[in-house]
């Protein structure tokens, strides 16, 4: 724990060095002294929360007591399995953003941005993810997730001279803060029943239906789910997310959607344990979690599907993948209610496999988008096209986190689904055609989702990539050096080798949610069986995969020795008189979707404009194709205005007379005194 608390404070204090380079005055010295200090210093505290995590046995519990000074709560951290699990990606991720951050950085003009505020909120971001997973207690969780939450708002307004990246930002703050009032509400609510602020189970008053009533624990979940639901993005508290990624800059969107959203699924797990000890949870709230994870990971592959901007369509792409986290979790839920080890088991290990999984591949690509955008321009995959050969190590990272997140073994994305799908496919065993019914279908949402995903990445690496330049940006693209692109190997090796360790992988998840979520001491036996019959089909995927991946490199190796000595020369397409294919006649992404968007047009959203020369032989016509979030537009904005005007109007009230505000005052208290008396 000694190492925990010393990584704490080398954030700490990078981040106070950083705060005063901020306040210095903007010179190239001190923007590149906090370009030296403020990812020197992630990457030291990155490493070393790192070796605190890991060492020791992975079901060790560690904690310590600091002194807190207030008289309610208590500085409690604690490290156990499920912490050490959420800390992988939010100390592995940060390291590499932080590295890639100070690289993209590293010109940037110190009079047009403030480096060192911007890792000094870098820093405070890492802080915050550090406490959240580690606080015990409300009064120290609370706190640490403001400061999550506030510092996202000042690094996504990086760019703060366009209006759109205004905009993001302040949406993400809205969003934020929503999700902070159910979360405060659900502590206050937790604190009034049991008495105590404690976040781990056996507080004052343990929570449980005959004690606490079924009104409480419901209205518990459901703000909970509300709370950290926010925070992850499931639909419909998804709106902030594809908002500020693509407006945030790539280093920070990777670990937003990386690290960050695992706050909120982490916080859902811990709070399930806490509700619902030793399996006590009812069947209901699996079942909602199950059919909330389901929609939103249908919603968010829809959605990416019908996208154009590359970082906006990996930020529905992360709707999609909390969606199966969630999914995951009622699945388990599902199965500890009826008394199914082996859907609980995978399920709960399924949804944290697939959440240490999601980091890698998804960091990856974030990554890749910036430097696409820091080579070409733009992120517009109708300018892109023929980057794989200007930028073929680029192109060849983009790919291994496409082949990952679309499902592919034997890479690392494809473990953890086949860890859900096989929790799902022991639907016959349970009792009812209902349920059998419900989890059966829920597998084909899976299959339908893990399809469209592989569609999408293989139309995100082909219009990006492949085929021909469609525009200068894309002709005149500047070369990417391996000094510039030697951060993404990190994530890349992980989504490599991640799939080849994924039994090993899957025992470290499958023991972090048994450390939150245990199985009652009835299933205890049966979930170590289906621990060890999963561990055996993972291994064999390992195994062919491994075998194949030797084969192809073998092949590849081969090719090359055999054409080491002979030449090679590049010909027209066929060489029968048909010449290539002009960028004008490729494929764009619309065209992509096509057939996608003529089954869930309604779901995509998906809006065509078509222009055309008026006459019965026009000389152009141009087809305009967008995807707006009808949630926002149709929902949130009108809700967001009307609030606006209400506060808008209360301003009367705020005229700056001081004799007035005594007098709201005292009649605010004798208004609480008469309803004390009344009730």
């Amino acid at each position: 724990m000694f190492l925990f608390i010393l990584a704490l404070c080398i954030l700490v204090a990078a981040a106070a060095l950083c705060a005063l380079l901020a306040v210095c005055r903007p010179s190239r010295a001190v923007g590149r002294a906090a370009n030296l200090v403020g990812p020197y210093g992630a990457v030291a505290a990155c490493l070393t929360g790192l070796y605190a995590v890991a060492v020791g046995p992975w079901s060790s519990v560690l904690a310590v007591r600091l002194p807190m000074g207030l008289p309610v709560g208590a500085c409690d951290l604690g490290l156990d399995a499920l912490s050490r699990l959420f800390l992988l990606p939010v100390f592995g991720l940060g390291m590499v953003c932080a590295v890639a951050g100070g690289l993209a950085l590293r010109h940037e003009n110190p009079r047009r941005h403030n480096l060192g505020a911007h890792w000094f909120f870098f820093l405070l971001l890492l802080l915050g993810l550090a406490l959240v997973m580690t606080a015990r207690d409300a009064v120290l969780f609370l706190p640490s997730w403001e400061i999550m939450s506030l510092a996202p708002f000042f690094l996504i307004d990086f760019n703060d001279g366009d209006s759109r990246v205004r905009d993001a930002s302040w949406i993400y703050l809205v969003a934020a803060h929503l999700g902070a009032v159910a979360l405060l509400a659900f502590f206050v609510l937790l604190w009034q029943t049991t008495g105590a602020t404690t976040l781990l189970p056996g507080g004052a008053l343990p929570l449980t239906l005959g004690t606490t009533g079924t009104g409480t624990l419901t209205a518990l979940f459901i703000l909970a789910v509300l709370g950290f639901g926010a925070k992850a993005g499931l639909a419909p508290l998804h709106v902030w997310l594809p908002e500020a990624h693509p407006a945030a800059p790539s280093h920070v969107s990777a670990l937003l959607s990386g690290a960050m959203i695992n706050a909120g699924l982490y916080g859902l797990t811990r709070t399930l344990g806490l509700l619902a000890p030793a399996g006590a949870a009812p069947e209901w709230w699996g079942w909602a979690l199950l059919l909330l994870g389901l929609s939103t990971g249908l919603m968010g592959i829809l959605k990416a599907a019908a996208q154009s901007n590359l970082k906006r369509l990996l930020a529905y792409s992360s709707v999609e993948n909390i969606g199966l986290m969630v999914l995951g979790l009622g699945a388990g839920l599902v199965g500890q209610a009826n008394g199914n080890a082996w859907i609980a088991v995978l399920g709960f290990g399924g949804a944290l496999l697939h959440m240490c999984n999601h980091a890698a591949f998804k960091g990856l690509l974030f990554l890749c988008a910036g430097e696409v955008l820091h080579a070409t321009g733009t992120v517009r995959m109708p300018l892109l096209g023929g980057l794989q050969r200007r930028l073929p190590l680029l192109g060849a990272f983009f790919a291994v986190g496409a082949a990952a997140i679309a499902c592919l073994p034997p890479l690392n994305g494809f473990t953890g689904e086949l860890a859900l799908a096989l929790a799902l496919l022991d639907a016959p065993t349970l009792s009812g055609v209902e349920r059998q019914m419900g989890l059966l279908l829920a597998l084909a949402g899976l299959a339908a989702i893990s399809g469209l995903a592989a569609a999408l990445y293989a139309k995100a690496y082909g219009i990006t990539f492949l085929g021909e330049p469609r525009s200068p940006f894309a002709a005149t693209a500047h070369p990417c050096s391996w000094r510039t692109l030697w951060p993404l190997a990190l994530p890349a090796a992980l989504c490599l080798g991640g799939g080849l360790a994924g039994p090993w992988l899957f025992d470290l998840a499958a023991a972090a949610a048994q450390s939150a979520l245990p199985l009652p001491a009835s299933l205890a036996d049966a979930g170590r069986a289906g621990l060890t019959q999963a561990r055996l089909s993972m291994t064999a995927v390992a195994q062919v995969g491994g075998a194949g991946l030797a084969l192809t490199l073998l092949l590849l190796l081969a090719r090359r020795l055999l054409l080491k000595k002979r030449p090679v020369q590049a010909v027209p397409t066929w060489g029968c008189g048909f010449q290539g294919a002009s960028p004008r006649i490729q494929y764009t992404d619309a065209g992509f979707s096509e057939p996608t968007a003529k089954i869930f047009a309604p779901v995509m959203g998906l809006k065509t404009r078509l222009e055309m020369d008026s006459g019965l032989f026009p000389q152009t016509g141009e087809l305009y194709v967008s995807a707006p979030d009808r949630l926002r537009s149709g929902l949130f904005t009108p809700l967001f205005t009307a609030v606006e005007s209400l506060c808008n109007a209360c301003k009367v009230i705020q005229h700056g007379k001081i004799h007035l505000y005594i007098l709201y005052i005292l009649a605010t208290l004798v208004a609480l005194l008469v309803w004390g008396l009344r009730s």
